[in-house]
């Protein structure tokens, strides 16, 4: 299981990487992608959505099941990975390279509260 120890994950299986201008990148992890096969569609939100943490904020589709993507943390949605709907399976090749939104947190400490690569490795496996 390949879990970046550079990035922030919760137990739903997203995972967020804080860039340089304050803003965080989220997709699913490894893990979610080897659990629901090869994809086959994606929908992302919409370019300035406020989400609540938690909040359904994307849907992935396999040929085994439909999944729904959460916000990690309240924000707004600042963009979209637009290739990703065109080409769902990049998420299946690299599902840290293949991010799905990037968010502006309505507060910068909520990341404080999710998990750390360890802590995500012990719950993926449960």
């Amino acid at each position: 299981m390949n879990i970046p120890a550079n990035l922030k994950y919760t137990k739903s299986h997203e995972w967020l990487r804080l860039e340089a201008d304050g803003t965080v990148t989220v997709g699913i992890t490894d893990h979610a992608q080897e659990l629901l096969g090869d994809l086959v569609f994606v929908e992302l939100p919409e370019v300035g959505k406020e989400l609540a943490a938690e909040q359904e904020a994307a849907v992935v589709e396999s040929v085994k099941a439909a999944s729904d993507v959460y916000a990690p943390i309240a924000g707004t949605v600042t963009a979209v990975n637009a290739s990703v709907p065109e080409a769902p399976e990049t998420v299946n090749q690299d599902a840290y390279a293949a991010w799905l939104f990037r968010m502006k947190p309505a507060n910068a400490a909520d990341l404080d509260a999710l998990l750390d690569a360890a802590a995500y490795a012990a719950c993926a496996v449960e």
